[in-house]
């Protein structure tokens, strides 16, 4: 196999344009195999293949810089740049990332795990070679769907005005994650109808070079007359009045096609674009015939693509979803918002129920966020369902558009903690933090599937402002589900197991090892109290006004980060209400971004271990109360 000897891209410019097209049938060959046992981002990768090989055929990373938009898509960059022999650790505990990393090698020169950054970082880089006096390339690499993001379009207003040098690859393959939404996915769409164009214009082009003798002399004429024409025939102008170069459309999976077209681009001494069609999944059938299910993908079975689950209880995102469609057939006011993750989020059903009333706004948080609270506004109720690293992107949205308004938006907040193998750039940790922080917000979280499903009830009987309810990225407890849904009293917590030497504060997922730790407490002597804390703001007053009068020890437990978390809070209820003296541990997610891993492996990672809980309370609880 080709692909055997490809170690660094230098290998690859050894090659003829036929051997480039057998290593990247070798590579999806490659991709189809290893990730039916590790599971990653399959359909992505499989469509730039080819864009990936001619990047690393024609230019020099990396020296020049190649900047991957989410970094997704560059398991075929990590094939290429030495990683080959280390994917059978794709997304596992302390092996290779699923998304570009800087500490991977020395190729990954941009780190992202959100969408529509590409461009901005590209930018930057440009002007930073240009101020040093450099010479090297600048290529980003975007999907159309990350291309609707709004610091996408600030950057290529930017990259535009500047016109230095930098070349932008424009994946097309209509889609994000799921189909593309909006006016400018139509727009490429008419681009994509419109093949004719490249053809038409190098005719045109051809025509103005056999005029004899004058053609020099009508060159600016030539190219004013070509503009006009331009007008007539191009969708893609929008880009060139953007400042680009525009080229393309052009096959993606046409090896030779593509390498000149980008030899082309590498001539143009300012920003280009390179619009490049691609089909996601290419190669692997079932990736082809549905891309969104194969975007990303738990471990398979080559031969089928019957996808390997292990069977169990529903996952927390399937309960919010039937109980929202279950709410929504007693509630009219109830619309859905996601942006650009109406499967993820669990709204497909919905969206099928409800057509009308579900409205996926692509990647656009910041949009949905104002666009929710202008629906609240005029007394619908919004359901802004989001991952909790996703909001973060709304955080401004937030606070002046919903928070200060005091509108009554309810965010529903998905993949809440620890998210597994996406890792770092995807945790859940932080939105605790900030938002309660930001006044007029009730958070909440659930210990169990079934309390989730009354907390949705709560928050559509509750009228007085912004709501959330944040739930983990795992499958539900296998508790019974009550048929009749009622609303929780707000701020309100429940005592879980009955102890006076000592309680546990514990929110949501971090429960059943609260529990773990009372019970091995009581082999000792020491009666623990848990208490399910599903309220994070408001907190329940009058629970910890009588923890404090019983002068009990408390250890506080949240899967979110401890610097201004759950524990912050309750220190700072006790500080408001001039409580001193009382025996306080915080446990949460230490100072420091979590890498990838399975999320029991997270946990051990950061000191969630019933041991751990265990050596804690024995620290807190004075001698007097314990057996000797």
């Amino acid at each position: 196999m080709l692909l055997d000897h490809i170690h660094q891209p230098e290998d690859l410019k050894r090659l003829t344009v036929e051997q480039l097209e057998q290593v990247a049938a070798e590579t999806r060959h490659f991709l189809v195999e290893k990730l039916s046992v590790t599971g990653g981002h399959l359909a992505p990768n499989l469509g730039v293949v080819e864009l990936t090989i001619a990047m690393h055929y024609l230019f020099d990373s990396p020296k020049d810089k190649f900047i991957f938009d989410v970094g997704h898509q560059s398991y075929v960059h990590k094939i290429l740049t030495g990683r080959k022999d280390k994917f059978d650790t794709l997304r596992k505990y302390k092996g290779l990332c699923g998304f570009v990393k800087r500490s991977e090698s020395e190729h990954d020169v941009w780190e992202a795990g959100h969408s529509s950054t590409s461009l901005s970082a590209a930018m930057g880089m440009a002007v930073a070679r240009d101020l040093k006096g450099e010479k090297n390339r600048i290529v980003a690499m975007i999907g159309d769907g990350a291309l609707t993001g709004g610091m996408a379009l600030e950057a290529l207003n930017h990259i535009g005005h500047e016109k230095r040098k930098l070349m932008v690859i424009l994946n097309d393959n209509e889609m994000s994650i799921a189909p593309n939404v909006g006016a400018l996915s139509h727009y490429l769409a008419r681009i994509r109808s419109d093949r004719h164009y490249v053809k038409v214009k190098e005719e045109f082009e051809h025509l103005i070079k056999k005029i004899p003798a004058i053609g020099g002399t009508l060159a600016k004429t030539a190219e004013r007359v070509k503009d006009s024409f331009k007008y007539l025939v191009v969708p893609g102008v929008w880009f060139e009045e953007l400042g680009f170069t525009y080229l393309g459309p052009v096959d993606g999976h046409n090896l030779p096609l593509l390498l000149e077209t980008m030899k082309q681009a590498d001539k143009v001494n300012g920003p280009v674009l390179v619009h490049v069609i691609t089909t996601k999944g290419k190669g692997y059938s079932p990736a082809e015939a549905d891309s969104h299910t194969w975007h990303g993908i738990s471990p398979y079975k080559i031969e089928s693509g019957q996808v390997l689950k292990t069977v169990g209880p529903p996952m927390y995102t399937e309960v919010f979803g039937s109980t929202l469609i279950e709410l929504a057939k007693q509630d009219e006011r109830i619309v859905a918002i996601t942006p650009a993750m109406p499967g993820g989020s669990g709204l497909l059903g919905f969206a099928k129920e409800f057509p009308g009333r579900m409205f996926d706004v692509g990647i656009a948080e910041q949009h949905a966020a104002t666009f929710s609270a202008g629906l609240a506004e005029e007394g619908l109720k919004p359901v802004f369902a989001v991952y909790s690293t996703f909001l973060q992107r709304a955080y401004d949205q937030v606070v002046h558009d919903i928070c200060r308004a005091n509108l009554n938006v309810v965010f529903a907040i998905d993949r809440a903690g620890f998210v597994g193998p996406d890792g770092e750039t995807h945790q859940g940790v932080y939105d605790m933090a900030y938002l309660r922080s930001i006044p007029n917000m009730v958070l909440m979280m659930p210990k169990d599937e079934n309390e989730l499903r009354h907390m949705m009830k709560t928050a559509f009987e509750y009228n007085e402002g912004p709501i959330a309810y944040r739930y983990p990225r795992i499958s539900g407890l296998g508790v019974p589900m009550d048929e009749t849904l009622q609303p929780i009293p707000i701020g309100t917590w429940e005592v879980l197991r009955p102890g006076s030497d000592a309680a546990i504060l514990a929110v949501g997922p971090m429960i059943p090892l609260a529990l773990e730790a009372a019970e091995a407490m009581s082999k000792e002597g020491v009666q623990v109290r848990v208490i399910n804390a599903r309220f994070i703001k408001p907190m329940d007053e009058a629970m910890l006004l009588q923890l404090a009068k019983e002068d009990i020890p408390i250890l506080t437990l949240e899967e979110g980060a401890e610097l201004g978390g759950f524990g912050s809070g309750v220190l700072e209820h006790y500080s408001q209400q001039n409580v001193y003296g009382l025996r306080i541990k915080i446990i949460g997610v230490p100072d420091y971004f979590v890498e990838h891993g399975s999320v029991k492996e997270q946990r051990k990672e950061v000191g969630f271990t019933a041991e751990r809980l265990v050596s804690e309370l024995q620290a807190l609880v004075p001698r007097r109360r314990q057996r000797a």
